[in-house]
């Protein structure tokens, strides 16, 4: 498998993703609030804020590469929201066009492949404390949306 650079969050064109938000399947629902997080800035800074308690944890000089925090906060809502085992993950994450681009991987970048354990090593760095977090904030600027919408 090969893996590219990344490029910074803010090149990321997650904006540009088009979802399919009438399927049937969880999965564009749930790239959709993520991609709702990505666009909000201040939500998505106060995810990265808690997010960056990982940082110390992950040591990418250790031979295997790293991932960035939005890459580890997509891969641990997908896993967490699709009940899904890390082979199945890996699976995902290499082969479906709407979260490679939920990543930040473009159509153009070329293929960009994730290992399997760089998935294991990096996302069980997500804690239940860590996902409640999130999660507070996540339903607070919900709460937030939907008092602007009345």
């Amino acid at each position: 498998m090969r893996q590219q650079t990344r490029k910074p969050l803010e090149e990321m064109q997650i904006d540009q993703v088009k979802l399919e938000l009438n399927s049937r399947d969880d999965i564009p629902q749930v790239l959709g609030g993520l991609q709702y997080i990505f666009l909000n800035p201040v939500l998505l800074g106060q995810v990265l804020k808690i997010l960056e308690g990982l940082f110390p944890k992950i040591d990418l000089s250790n031979g295997r590469p790293g991932m960035d925090m939005w890459s580890i906060f997509v891969m641990g809502v997908l896993r967490l929201n699709l009940n899904c085992d890390y082979d199945r993950l890996h699976n995902l994450v290499n082969n479906h066009k709407m979260i490679h681009q939920i990543l930040g991987h473009g159509i153009v970048d070329g293929q960009y492949d994730y290992y399997l354990q760089t998935l294991k090593d990096n996302v069980s760095l997500l804690t239940p404390e860590m996902l409640d977090q999130i999660n507070q904030v996540v339903v607070n600027a919900g709460h937030q949306l939907i008092k602007k919408k009345n």
